[in-house]
């Protein structure tokens, strides 16, 4: 061997080169990231949706009858404290290694988020509105729907946010039981040093995140016109 023999010339595949940012990961990766994405998106919205239509009624129930606020709050808060991975491991007798499993997880983290801003929305409805909704002939239905409701949307929205960003983030702990979404691909992608899929899977998950939150905070608007003459 001779010192000054010529270095073998570096190889102009980045996925050979194992780079951080690779246009080749993209373009032969594509249907493998498009099917992560999907799978992300659907655990996401069912388990916000799922949590959602539990939260409803659960923040109904504390704000209506004082003795059930209690330990409605005091269940969601356990429920939020506890690790997802013990979270997982206790409800795995249940649902066994399935999608069921990680929806269930992020339904019940959900929870404690959306119950607190629904009831603190509800809980700031002037008395006044309600004496007023009461004196008009509005029934207890009824001035939940049209009265309470509305007007506590602005919280409830913010909740909702909020839930949906945390779930986005904790979709990928899903990947200990092959139901993870991006997190599948994150996962692997550190069990064999393959930078450019974890580094294209975490950004996505960003993406998913900042994406779900402009477009919660756009209906929001929608929903609640009167904040934004407020603000204005």
């Amino acid at each position: 061997m001779t010192a000054n023999r010529a270095a073998a010339p570096a190889p102009d595949d980045c996925l050979a080169r194992n780079d951080w940012i690779c246009g080749e990961y993209l373009s032969t990766r594509r249907e493998i990231l498009w099917d992560a994405v999907l799978q992300h998106l659907q655990l996401t919205l069912v388990s916000v949706a799922i949590g959602l239509l539990l939260a409803v009624p659960l923040a109904v129930a504390a704000r209506r009858w004082r003795w059930a606020a209690g330990p409605v709050l005091g269940v969601t808060t356990i429920l939020y404290t506890i690790p997802s991975l013990a979270m997982f491991s206790l409800l795995l007798p249940v649902y066994g290694l399935s999608a069921s499993l990680v929806i269930a997880g992020l339904v019940l983290y959900s929870l404690t988020l959306l119950v607190r801003n629904i009831l603190a929305g509800l809980r700031a409805v002037p008395e006044e509105t309600r004496q007023a909704a009461r004196g008009m002939g509005y029934g207890p239905v009824r001035l939940l729907l049209t009265v309470e409701m509305p007007l506590a949307l602005p919280a409830a929205m913010a909740g909702l946010r909020i839930a949906t960003v945390s779930a986005v983030s904790l979709v990928t702990i899903g990947a200990i039981v092959g139901f993870g979404g991006l997190g599948n691909l994150i996962y692997s992608g550190m069990n064999t040093y393959f930078k450019a899929q974890v580094l294209t899977a975490s950004v996505l998950c960003v993406i998913i995140a900042v994406a779900a939150d402009a477009v919660l905070l756009g209906v929001q608007r929608l929903l609640t016109p009167w904040t934004r003459r407020a603000a204005g």
